[in-house]
């Protein structure tokens, strides 16, 4: 299995089970303050996330910290790929083919979606080594 899908599908169930709404109508907005537990009326119990969604004021701090500890995971999974070959080949290749690079051959929006610039990849022998490989992996297939 793809570990860095097999990380990335754990933590898009955790977001998926966290309690927040989006809305883009009125009637939108009323359902996701009643799927929240609110009323219509609760507006000062909830707070913007950005993008339509919004949760409740006193989720806020969970929802940060689901937001620190995924980012400390994926950090984690890394730096515990002493290669390249496993978790950084596995997420760069996925990223890769999510982007469309064997189409576009453009790697930047790989590395715009995972928060690489080009000179920490240059900067890290087993990141690098981990995207050379991707990238000739997707030229393969």
């Amino acid at each position: 299995m793809n570990l860095y899908k097999e990380l990335k599908s754990k933590h898009q169930k955790e977001v998926s089970e966290f309690p927040m709404a989006f809305a883009f109508s009125n009637q939108q907005f009323k359902a996701g303050m009643e799927k929240l537990g609110l009323t219509e009326s609760d507006t000062d119990k909830v707070c913007s996330i950005g993008a339509g969604g919004f949760i409740r004021k006193q989720d806020s701090e969970a929802l940060k910290d689901m937001r620190i500890r995924h980012s400390r995971e994926l950090q984690e999974a890394i730096d515990n790929d002493q290669t390249g070959d496993a978790f950084i080949f596995d997420m760069f290749n996925h990223e890769l083919a999510n982007h469309e690079y064997s189409y576009t051959r453009d790697v930047k929006p790989t590395l715009d979606a995972l928060g690489f610039t080009p000179e920490e990849i240059n900067a890290n022998p087993k990141i690098q080594h981990g995207l050379y490989k991707a990238i000739q992996n997707q030229h393969d297939e």
